[in-house]
């Protein structure tokens, strides 16, 4: 069974691809910096130190900038899906990394804690690159 869309569907689905497109690389940079954040994170637990602690809160500071702007991007999206009528709820928890426990009570406990938060926040960010990648998918389908 073949569809006809008219060319103002045909440009909203495309900007709802684009969307989706800026939403998986800015969750894709928040999962890299996650991943970084880890590494240093059992590089932390081990014994890394101050020097450590900083480097891994700089990565997950970055990951929540990164995750700030795939809010962003989550909502333009479903902005955009809107428009073409499809109904998602697309979000993203970014919920607060202890970052000044870390620093101030840096002790193998916390690190665990932390670690855990980090793990936590990327199971949460495969999961919502799946839904906008099963998305993408099937918008790409009304244009072919």
């Amino acid at each position: 069974m073949s569809y006809t869309y008219d060319d103002n569907y045909i440009v909203e689905v495309r900007e709802a691809i684009d969307a989706a497109d800026i939403a998986l690389r800015c969750l894709n940079n928040a999962k890299s910096s996650l991943n970084s954040a880890r590494n240093w994170g059992i590089y932390d637990m081990i014994g890394g130190g101050l020097f450590s602690t900083v480097i891994k809160r700089n990565k997950m500071s970055d990951s929540q900038r990164h995750m700030n702007s795939a809010k962003y991007a989550l909502r333009k999206l479903e902005k955009e899906l809107r428009d073409v009528d499809r109904i998602s709820n697309l979000n993203l928890d970014t919920s607060s990394f202890l970052y000044y426990a870390d620093f101030f009570f840096d002790s193998f406990l916390v690190d665990w804690i932390v670690q855990g938060q980090i793990l936590e926040a990327r199971e949460k960010i495969d999961e919502t690159i799946s839904s906008v990648e099963m998305v993408r998918r099937e918008l790409s389908v009304q244009l072919s």
